[in-house]
């Protein structure tokens, strides 16, 4: 038996156990066969292991919002999968011709709104592994799988990183094709990555992320100066959430990091409120189709945006997106006045919420996700209680290979000496 076919043997395994308390995966009657099958072609394209392609048998999952061929999309709903039927995403197409194997569908909150799906966080599972992402960062903290793809439109990706413990990359907005992608708030909706590491992340995104430059900086480069956006903002976390900001902190400044407190965004309500106007108009319009032709089939959560979407009009809308452009501005502005080369803040507002009926507050990715920046969850540290925290780091527009290559380091620093946690 050629070594591909049996690992997939041993995946399929490993999800059917581990999936049973996770609840990862939209489930999938006929798994090992078409794994199997799949295995079997990619051992068979790619014979000479001196030719294999980067992702070579490398299991992926993928959130139920992409389209993969072979596989329905339901996105988390009751509709019908043939009324969200369509061309597989560019994603998967770059994935498959790197050589990755799609070890399933994930899980994720209903069209990657509000209504959570079943996953757990393997942390804990009274726990929520946040949303809406939430099966793609379940997966690979589970141990199921060391790759999977998800979506972020205000904090869908880093969330779910910081809950579960996993390394997450939500690139610029942008950076990958989301055709074949089910739309949520299409001005915000980004493609992410989930990995066991930055190595992991670095991989994967050469493979799928438009232009990228593997070598953008050299291991000798200089070390980032970070950033932290003081004010309203960063008092929006709660308590557990500063301490644990604070431990981080006081490790990388221990490392040689120059880190430089910058008060900003001083009208934080106001950028939430001008988010909130583009996110829900956007959602509802996404929807007009499908709401009116199924709408008693959607989870209350979703109908209650679709119907606030319903209330904006254009003009708010236009003002709305003026104001972004606005902020987008401001953003670069500070950065460029103190000399910033990436941002960190807390990953989440806290740890993982208890119980799974809420994802949990999104508002720590909001700004960075208005902007469309490039943001990477790094796991640092956990509660007494082993609940996981997140940094947050954020870089300019199209920085994403500097972000990555800057990550090591920051690592390195969070594992020094003294607990990182509250």
């Amino acid at each position: 038996m050629d070594p591909l076919v049996r690992d997939a043997a041993t995946l399929t395994d490993r999800i059917a156990q581990l999936d049973e308390d996770v609840r990862a995966f939209v489930p999938e009657p006929d798994r090992p066969r078409r794994i199997a099958a799949d295995a079997r072609r990619i051992a068979e394209r790619w014979p000479d292991s001196a030719e294999r392609p980067p992702l070579y048998g490398v299991p992926v999952g993928i959130k139920d919002i992409v389209r993969v061929d072979g596989l329905p999309t339901r996105a988390g709903s009751e509709l019908p999968a043939d009324a969200l039927a369509g061309r597989q995403a560019t994603v998967v197409d770059r994935l498959r011709r790197a050589g990755a194997l799609v070890a399933g569908k994930t899980v994720t909150a209903e069209f990657a709104v509000l209504a959570p799906g079943p996953t757990r966080n393997p942390r804990d599972l009274a726990h929520t592994p946040g949303g809406s992402s939430s099966g793609s960062a379940a997966a690979v903290a589970a141990g199921m799988v060391p790759l999977a793809v998800g979506t972020q439109t205000v904090g869908s990706m880093i969330r779910p990183a910081a809950y579960c413990g996993v390394t997450g990359f939500k690139p610029t907005y942008g950076r990958i094709p989301v055709d074949g992608v089910i739309a949520s708030a299409p001005s915000f909706d980004t493609l992410g990555l989930y990995a066991r590491d930055v190595a992991g992340l670095a991989t994967a995104a050469a493979v799928v992320c438009d232009d990228w430059q593997s070598a953008a900086l050299g291991s000798g480069s200089p070390g980032p100066v970070l950033g932290i956006p003081v004010g309203p903002y960063l008092e929006r976390a709660g308590a557990e959430a500063l301490d644990a900001f604070d431990a981080q902190v006081k490790q990388v400044r221990a490392a040689g990091f120059d880190v430089r407190p910058v008060p900003m965004m001083d009208d934080f309500e106001q950028i939430v409120a001008q988010l909130f106007v583009m996110n829900r108009y956007e959602v509802a319009r996404t929807h007009a189709e499908w709401f009116t032709a199924y709408g008693e089939l959607y989870r209350p959560e979703t109908v209650k945006a679709i119907r606030e979407g319903h209330d904006i009009g254009d003009d708010a809308y236009a003002r709305a997106r003026q104001e972004r452009e606005e902020f987008r501005e401001r953003i670069a502005a500070a950065k460029d006045a103190h000399g910033i080369d990436l941002w960190i803040t807390p990953a989440a507002t806290g740890p993982a919420p208890r119980g799974l009926d809420s994802t949990g507050s999104s508002l720590m990715c909001l700004p960075w996700s208005n902007a469309g920046l490039p943001s990477l969850s790094l796991p640092a540290g956990a509660t007494p209680q082993g609940l996981p925290f997140g940094l947050q780091c954020v870089a300019a527009w199209g920085a994403d290979e500097q972000l990555l290559s800057w990550a090591p380091g920051i690592v390195t620093a969070l594992a020094g000496p003294g607990p990182v946690g509250p």
